[in-house]
Parts: C-alpha cells; sequence; structure tokens
C-alpha cells in the first residue's frame, strides 16, 4: 500500500485523493486548513505550502507528489510563483517524483488541435506564469534533479468543477434565467470532466515512463459553450437557455466589481476561436479515455437538483 501526497482539496485534489483511496492506497493530502476528502486511507495534514522543509517531510516515504493547487485567480502573478518554487524543491530534495496539474494557457493562442508537445508561447500574464512555472520544473527534470511531468486539462466541467461557466452560467441555465458571460460563445472548447483529470493524474503518477513531458486530459466534450448549455438544458430538463455574451460596458462594470472578473478579459481570446486538445498519447499509451458527455452533464444537473434548483425530481 504506497502513499501518495496530494497538494491541495479543491475539485481536482479531492477527486484524485478519492480516486486512490478507493483503489487502496494510502494519501495524505496538505492544505492551510487541513481540508480534504474523508475516508479511512486519506490523512488530512495542515500545512503552509511554503514551507518547503515542512512538505519535505511530509513528502517522507511517498510514491509520488501532485500538485492541485493553486492560489486566487486575482494572485497568480505574485503569489503562484513562490507556491510552485517550493514544491520543485520539494520533490527535488526527498526525490519523490512530481505531477503537476496544468492548464492550456501556456500555448498562447491556438492554432489548430494543441498537442502537449508544443512550444510555450503564452500571450497573457497568466500564460507567462504557467509557462515559467513549467519550464522551470522540465529544466530541473533535464538536470536529472526530480522525475516531472505535467497533466494539462481544458475548462472543468462536472458536479463539483469550478471555473467561469460552472459558476457563472450553470445556475443560470438550470434555473432558467439569462446567463451573461465574459466571452464568446460560439467556437467549439475543450472540456474536461474533473474525474478524468483526476484518472490522468493518477495513471501518469504510476508509471516510470511517462516523466518529462506533459499528458493531455481527453475531452469530455467539443461543443462550444452554447450547445454545451443547451445539452445540459435538454438533459436536465431545464428551459431553452438565454445566453449572451456582455457588451463592452457589461464587462468594464464587472472588471471594476470583481477582482476575479478583472482576471478575464486577458483569456477571452481562448473562446474567440476553436480551442481543442489532442489527447491521443494519453488515450494510446495511459489507456485514459473521457468519460461520456452525457453521463457528466447528467450529474451535473442531479447535483444542482439535490441542490434545490428546482429542476425535475428524476434525471435518467
Amino acid at each position: 500500500m504506497a502513499l501518495h501526497v496530494i497538494v491541495g482539496a479543491g475539485a481536482i485534489g479531492t477527486a484524485t485523493a478519492r480516486l486512490l483511496a478507493e483503489s487502496g492506497e494510502r494519501v495524505r493530502i496538505v492544505t492551510r486548513r487541513g481540508g480534504g476528502p474523508e475516508h479511512p486511507l486519506v490523512e488530512r495534514v495542515s500545512a503552509d505550502i511554503g514551507d518547503t522543509g515542512r512538505l519535505v517531510e511530509l513528502l517522507r516515504g511517498a510514491k509520488t507528489l501532485y500538485n492541485a493547487a493553486a492560489p486566487a485567480y486575482q494572485d497568480w502573478r505574485t503569489a503562484f510563483p513562490p507556491l510552485a518554487a517550493s514544491l520543485l524543491t520539494a520533490a527535488e530534495r526527498s526525490g519523490v517524483p512530481y505531477v503537476l496539474v496544468g492548464n492550456v494557457y501556456g500555448y498562447g493562442e491556438p492554432r489548430g488541435p494543441l498537442t502537449p508537445d508544443l512550444p510555450m508561447r503564452p500571450n497573457s500574464d497568466k500564460g507567462r506564469v504557467r509557462a515559467a512555472i513549467w519550464e522551470e520544473a522540465l529544466a530541473a527534470h533535464e538536470a536529472g534533479r526530480v522525475r516531472f511531468a505535467e497533466v494539462r486539462a481544458g475548462d472543468f466541467i462536472g458536479a463539483t468543477a469550478v471555473g467561469l461557466f460552472p459558476l457563472a452560467a450553470v445556475p443560470a441555465v438550470l434555473a432558467g434565467t439569462e446567463a451573461v458571460l465574459p466571452v464568446g460563445l460560439e467556437h467549439r472548447h475543450a472540456w474536461s470532466a474533473v474525474d478524468d483529470v483526476a484518472r490522468t493524474l493518477v495513471a501518469v503518477g504510476g508509471r516510470e515512463d511517462v516523466w518529462g513531458r506533459a499528458w493531455h486530459v481527453p475531452s469530455t466534450s467539443e461543443l462550444s459553450p452554447r450547445d454545451l448549455m443547451g445539452r445540459l438544458a435538454a438533459i436536465a430538463g431545464a428551459p431553452e437557455p438565454r445566453l449572451r455574451t456582455m457588451t463592452p460596458r457589461e464587462l468594464d462594470a464587472a472588471v471594476a466589481a470583481d477582482a476575479v472578473m478583472a482576471e478575464i478579459p486577458e483569456m477571452a481570446y481562448q473562446y474567440d476561436r476553436e480551442l481543442l486538445l489532442d489527447s491521443s498519447d494519453t488515450e494510446r499509451l495511459l489507456g485514459v479515455r473521457a468519460t461520456e458527455e452525457e453521463l457528466v452533464l447528467k450529474e451535473m444537473a442531479r447535483s444542482a437538483r439535490r441542490a434545490g434548483a428546482g429542476l425535475p425530481a428524476s434525471i435518467d
């Protein structure tokens, strides 16, 4: 029974911890407040991720380190680099292989389906942060100081997903009210189910031939945002969705009123064109397949029903 250390207890960290524990593996999940799922094989630890020495102690005897933590979205420029540096240093000192949850920001503007071997060409502040974290860890791997790999996903969907559409669109769509978004709605887009991200992380962490590269999570859907929300509404028995993109004036007001919303405009390019991921390596070499779109959307609808969204009593 191996020990795995997971940093972060958000949707991805929690799903990964549960997946490992349910397979009989021991998990130590590390967060600032000591949160995480309850399970006999999950140990929840409160620690400062910036305390590298403490992280090294917590990694003693571990088989794999998974980093599913990130600072508040508006703090990425200042808080993410030291957090990532502490984790990388702890992995180096402990000798524990390191799997990082990444995203596609570092690629910059998509030109056709994104493949995991593309160079970093960020065109945003947050993209430059992500690219620098990747490049620093990759350099450490190539220098023989650590075994490292990154798992990159599209936008998260699922019952526990957190992100622009789960937070700003899904509740309105299921309630039958208008959803006004700060991004475009018409282009095909890669959507990653939370559980598929966890399955990809565990698949990478369980092998010896995966290091020194990025892996893409298979997309559970490639529908445009508008079509995806339409599909969700149909499955949930909700009215036809009413979605629109904010006007420039509405966007300016939203940016002025909310620190997180102020971070959205530089990333809006991702919705102004098709953004798709090539995950063929993950499927062929790791054996991970995407969960069917309908299953993920049904679970999202069931979760909303349990939360009292006034949806039909049964979603088959």
